[in-house]
């Protein structure tokens, strides 16, 4: 009788196997079941950053043009900002703020000394890159703002994650941005409004996710159809194909990966890898 061994010599070829092999034959034996609803709603936080990033690029562009000016840009930051500074707080009830000890004194602190630092180097970053061409500037603002989409932390365990390195290309870009608008007030403003559009609101939508999933999707779509509406202002066609993009990103992408979870077959049997399941610890005494 054949016997799955290699240290005993057998009249069978190498390649001999009988009908008991394939009895351990297991499909798709560690295969995830997604749900449509479960994958739409984790979708919400590539829809967020991607209107992020035209909100971002929107508001540039006003500036720019002059139909924005920086102390309107900075008047309705600030109270962006004190509202979400509440709303952190008020989402947990404290919570997380009592787990990491930190205290209302030691942000009041941390802001000031950003804003003071970034107001005292904004006439260098407005200077900074007056020896580079403006197409460079643009081209590289949109290379950075790209690798800020494709490393940013969507909430999934890979090697390619890396939110330092996201927010600093996203800075980068705003510094870049920044550089070609009038005044060094501007470069002040555009770099204060992209800390917080790509450091403080994702932490919020974060803890609104982890905590009000209700809320959070009412955000999501309200943050949406503002930058819809902002793009629109700019080029319809824009708007059109952004809106496509969301649609697609939340829509149509779950239910491709739903589909095609069906014609997942993955085997496992007793050609894997052996696994040692005695406890050999006593040999290393």
């Amino acid at each position: 009788r054949w016997q799955k061994v290699l240290y005993e010599r057998q009249p069978f070829p190498d390649n001999y196997v009988d009908q008991r092999f394939l009895e351990e034959l297991r499909k798709n034996v560690h295969a995830r079941r997604y749900r449509y609803q479960a994958v739409a709603f984790q979708s919400g936080a590539v829809v967020q950053q991607l209107c992020s990033v035209c909100v971002f690029v929107l508001t540039w562009w006003y500036m720019d043009a002059g139909m924005l000016s920086p102390q309107g840009l900075f008047g309705a930051a600030l109270v962006s900002s004190l509202l979400g500074y509440v709303l952190f707080d008020a989402v947990d009830g404290g919570a997380g703020r009592q787990e990491s000890g930190r205290t209302r004194w030691a942000d009041l602190k941390s802001t000031l000394v950003f804003a003071a630092f970034t107001y005292g180097f904004s006439p260098v970053l407005k200077t900074l890159t007056e020896s580079i061409s403006t197409d460079t500037i643009y081209a590289m603002s949109a290379l950075m703002l790209l690798g800020h989409l494709i490393f940013f932390d969507y909430g999934a365990n890979a090697a390619i994650v890396s939110s330092t390195l996201s927010l600093n290309m996203a800075i980068f870009a705003s510094v870049c941005l920044a550089s070609r608008l009038p005044r060094s007030l501007h470069a002040f403003v555009m770099v204060t409004f992209a800390m917080q559009i790509f450091a403080l609101w994702p932490m919020l939508q974060k803890k609104l996710k982890a905590q009000t999933p209700r809320c959070y999707v009412g955000v999501t779509v309200l943050f949406a159809l503002a930058a819809l509406v902002g793009l629109a202002t700019v080029s319809s066609v824009g708007a059109v194909l952004f809106a496509s993009l969301l649609l697609a990103i939340s829509c149509l992408c779950p239910y491709c990966l739903i589909r095609l979870q069906l014609l997942k077959d993955n085997i496992h049997g007793p050609w894997d890898e052996a696994e040692i399941k005695e406890d050999l610890s006593r040999f290393l005494m």
